[in-house]
């Protein structure tokens, strides 16, 4: 095996470097088999400190394709935990792609195929309770739910200018005193805003205006030509 590693101290340099070795491996002979057990170790790696590396989790998954009887179903599912908490990144997709029809039916798979359906929907009150039935499936990947709620934030400022607490605490699925520590760090940290609503005695959350909420913030293409350019090319083209 390549790069095998082990809790030696003359190997802690090594251990401290995985993410290199591995990448590194990867992109300079991405289809030896050999390498397929550190890439294993690479995706627990990627778990265990809550980082991400799509293009060697991709290189595993086709790996897999040819060494099947090798898959680790656990590691597969990891892998699209992953690609859900990467989104709106269609990283998902890319990964199912590689994983064969058999593998995809089995339950913990049609369940994940599910919550990345309701995710790409934006059915953020289904995907919470639909996750709340395979906790067992999801609670083992560290900062899952904290991801899930980035993205829906994300989808709320493509359209919203304003939303009600009641639809952000049903979007991120937070309520009570955790929510307000959720909008008090994001009043201090992302330009968030509070705005008490007089005739309903609610609060809506105001947030940062973007060129999706707000229209007339949207900046030209970059690659377009000014007028003055154009009328200055035309003596040329004639």
């Amino acid at each position: 095996m390549v790069g095998e590693l082990s809790n030696t101290p003359a190997n802690q340099k090594q251990q401290s470097s995985l993410s290199y070795t591995v990448e590194q491996l990867v992109a300079v002979n991405p289809y030896n088999p050999d390498i397929l057990p550190d890439i294993e170790n690479y995706v627990n790696e990627q778990v265990s400190s809550q980082t991400y590396s799509l293009n060697a989790n991709l290189c595993l998954l086709r790996l897999y394709q040819v060494e099947q009887e090798r898959m680790s179903t656990q590691i597969v599912a990891r892998i699209l935990i992953k690609a859900l908490m990467a989104m709106p990144a269609p990283d998902f997709s890319l990964c199912l792609f590689l994983i064969p029809e058999r593998v995809q039916m089995e339950e913990q798979f049609k369940t994940l195929i599910v919550l990345s359906h309701y995710l790409e929907t934006a059915r953020f009150s289904q995907f919470w309770d639909e996750a709340a039935k395979n906790r067992h499936l999801l609670e083992v990947i560290p900062g899952f739910e904290q991801a899930i709620q980035e993205y829906a934030i994300h989808v709320l400022s493509l359209t919203y200018q304003k939303v009600p607490r009641a639809i952000l605490a049903e979007v991120i699925n937070i309520e009570g005193p955790s929510l307000d520590k959720f909008i008090d760090h994001h009043v201090a940290n992302s330009g968030w805003t509070v705005e008490k609503n007089q005739n309903k005695g609610s609060h809506l959350i105001v947030l940062p205006p973007t060129e999706f909420n707000h229209p007339q913030f949207k900046k030209n293409t970059e690659d377009g030509i000014p007028l003055e350019r154009i009328a200055r090319m035309f003596p040329i083209l004639e």
